[in-house]
């Protein structure tokens, strides 16, 4: 391993250079025979993104793997909403990466096992977790060669499958992703009596359920309304109902659970505009549950395919924004206005909208511009 980390001058002249041109940076000598500049500019891209996505790793010492690795990585938000909901005696991830999923959600287990194929980036890994205090099994093996060869149980099996194929594209059905979760799923339920899969956020729901034996939970999770992953629970000999849950991470918004088939056979009912309208937040979206949500919040639905919603009456508990709204004709709208545009299910997209009626973005008021079983309707705050 790297003899630099320890290095106080190297630590400070990274510290330092946290705003700098990484460009105009490459370009110099590195100031310290023990380290590349193309070395140093990789540790100041590593704790540009640490900032942002894992900021318990912003301490002197942890070191940094190239800038792909630090993209794949989990951020620290989804990794400790999901350590809060597993525990157990003996834990493995088979996919570690760059570690930031084990480190969280191995908290609550007893022995923790890190499996990983990259022999560099296991170290780098090794080294951070002896920064940090934690202690693991470390392997550098290929997953289908650990499975082969183990004969051990655990409580929990994680894996975040390659999202890449051999050309760097990225793939999303899991007979693409590495490893082919569909070929290995009866060899890991055969030694763990939970797996947890982490996946794209743009995998189909109802794909999921289709190929994928003993579901019993999924999850959808977004931070601040950008859905990052979906999240699958494999349980040992389980052949009961899926649940979904949405979860809406650094909002107010309440958690959102429903049983996998209810939108099946959930009703909706349509209406004009009322005095709130609804804003499903993006976890609702992605789920498709369009009549459920109507259903069970006892709200109208404007169009099949406007996924907006009213009320007369504020229903507070949504999982998503709630607007107190008009109906306007355009003719209201004034030039140089300042505006949130929305477009749904309406001919033009919000830049369009902002041309045609030079309005500004921005502001605390909004405008919607949708369709009900009517036509085309306006909508502006109140």
């Amino acid at each position: 391993m790297h003899s630099w980390h320890s290095n106080k001058e190297i630590q400070e002249y990274i510290n330092k250079n946290l705003q700098a041109d990484l460009h105009s940076l490459l370009l110099k000598k590195s100031p310290f025979p023990e380290i590349s500049m193309q070395e140093i500019v990789q540790q100041i891209k590593g704790k540009q993104v640490a900032q942002k996505k894992f900021p318990f790793l912003l301490q002197d010492g942890i070191i940094f793997p190239p800038q792909l690795n630090l993209e794949q990585s989990s951020s620290e938000k989804t990794a400790v909403y999901k350590s809060e909901i597993l525990k157990g005696k003996k834990f493995i991830d088979l996919t570690s990466g760059f570690g930031i999923d084990a480190y969280h959600l191995s908290k609550n287990f007893e022995e923790i096992t890190l499996v990983e194929q990259n022999a560099e980036l296991l170290e780098i890994v090794k080294h951070n977790w002896t920064i940090l205090g934690k202690k693991a099994k470390f392997i550098n093996q290929k997953l289908e060669d650990f499975l082969n060869g183990n004969k051990e149980e655990f409580d929990v099996i994680y894996l975040d499958p390659a999202r890449r194929d051999q050309n760097k594209n990225k793939v999303f059905l899991l007979e693409d992703l590495s490893p082919n979760i569909l070929e290995i799923q009866d060899n890991l339920l055969s030694i763990s009596r939970e797996v947890v899969i982490k996946l794209s956020p743009l995998i189909d729901l109802k794909y999921l359920v289709s190929v994928l034996k003993n579901v019993s939970k999924i999850e959808i999770i977004a931070v601040r309304n950008d859905v990052k992953e979906m999240v699958v629970f494999l349980s040992e000999n389980y052949s009961g109902e899926i649940i979904c849950n949405c979860i809406n991470l650094e909002s107010e918004e309440t958690e959102f659970s429903f049983k996998i088939d209810a939108e099946k056979t959930a009703q909706t009912e349509y209406s004009e505009p009322k005095r709130f309208i609804y804003i499903p937040n993006n976890t609702i979206l992605k789920a498709g549950i369009f009549n459920l949500v109507s259903e069970k919040f006892e709200l109208k639905k404007l169009h099949p395919n406007t996924h907006l919603y009213t009320s007369e009456s504020r229903i507070d508990d949504f999982p998503g924004r709630i607007l107190e709204m008009e109906v306007i004709d355009s003719k209201q709208i004034k030039k140089k206005d300042q505006f949130n545009l929305i477009s749904k299910n309406y001919p033009l997209k919000p830049e369009e909208i902002k041309k045609k009626y030079q309005l500004k973005d921005g502001g605390e008021r909004y405008l919607i511009f949708t369709q009900s079983k009517k036509g085309k309707i306006i909508l502006k705050s109140v």
